[in-house]
Formats: C-alpha cells, structure tokens, sequence
C-alpha cells in the first residue's frame, strides 16, 4: 500500500486514500484485493497510475457533495474498526474523525479535546453516526442547539462541559 501511495503521490493518511477505498468498495483498511481493484478501476475509467493521479480532484471533490460526504463517513466506520468488533476503539475514532471532519467542523479541536479527556474506550456506530449530525445540525455558537434532538447523549457528555469551559472563559474576560 506505501509503495503504491507513493506511486499516485498520495500519502497513506490521506483523506483522498479513503475515498479510493470507499470507490473500491473495499471492507478492510490497508489493502485492496485484486477484485476490488479491478472493479473499482473500471468504475474510475483508470487503467494505469497516471489515469489514477489524474482522477485525484474528482476523488477530493466527492467529499464537498453532503450526501456522498455521508455515505463515505457512514463507510468509513466499518472500514476503520476491527472485523471482530461491533465498536471503533477511541483512538481510531479520533483519528478517523480528525480525518473526516477536522477541517470543516469549527467545533473539532474542541470534541477532540473532549474525546481525549473522557473515560470512554469505544464509539458504537450510533454514536459515530450522532457525530456527523451534530457536527452538520448544530450552530458553532449552539444557537440552533435542541435539548431534545437526535443527538442528545453525545450533547449530555459533550456540550456541558463545552458550555462551562466557554463560560468560564467569558467570564474571565469580564474580568
């Protein structure tokens, strides 16, 4: 997989590279099969790397369509966990979140840090799910925040000591 990442000039990390795999339709991180291969180069019209490098834009412009966007987070979580699972261990949450949304959601560096601090080992699909509405539904200042919306475990958990830590914050200032 490096060497091929490399061949495309993509590095492995890249969001571009989970997008491949989603195009693929390839259920295990770190590898292709051939008929995976096969069959997603055909879709792509690629049949050398240099095709495959020019396809990179389209591939990056695929995550700017809301819905597709969706489909690849949804992907992206039984991609990322381990087969004989039903969650994604934290660490793979985080790093598959910083990858998602890390850019587009003005609240990220905030969850992350929320996420490092919490006692919590795993992210059931469910929640993983309650991530992305959140991250689309809610207003970076929370003015369009519903106590009663479909994410409401996550904003117990997540937007009282986010709410707190900004109050605090402010209140400093007034200082």
């Amino acid at each position: 997989m490096e060497k091929f990442c490399e061949d495309i000039g993509v590095e492995p990390e890249n969001i571009i590279m989970l997008v491949l795999a989603w195009k693929l339709e390839a259920p295990n991180m770190g590898f292709f099969t051939k008929e995976e291969w096969l069959k997603g180069m055909t879709s792509l019209q690629c049949d050398c790397t240099e095709r495959l490098q020019g396809k990179l834009d389209y591939l990056r412009s695929q995550l700017n369509d809301p819905a597709v966007f969706k489909n690849i987070y949804r992907y992206a979580f039984d991609f990322a966990r381990d087969k004989d699972q039903r969650s994604l261990d934290m660490d793979t949450a985080k790093s598959m979140l910083a990858l998602l949304l890390g850019r587009t959601w003005p609240l990220f560096p905030v969850f992350h840090q929320f996420l490092e601090q919490s006692k919590y080992k795993v992210m059931n699909k469910d929640q993983w799910y309650n991530v992305l509405e959140f991250s689309r539904t809610v207003n970076p200042d929370l003015s369009n925040y519903d106590e009663d919306g479909a994410c409401k475990s996550l904003t117990v958990h997540f937007l009282v000591p986010y709410l707190v830590q900004h109050l605090l914050v402010h209140l400093k200032k007034l200082e």
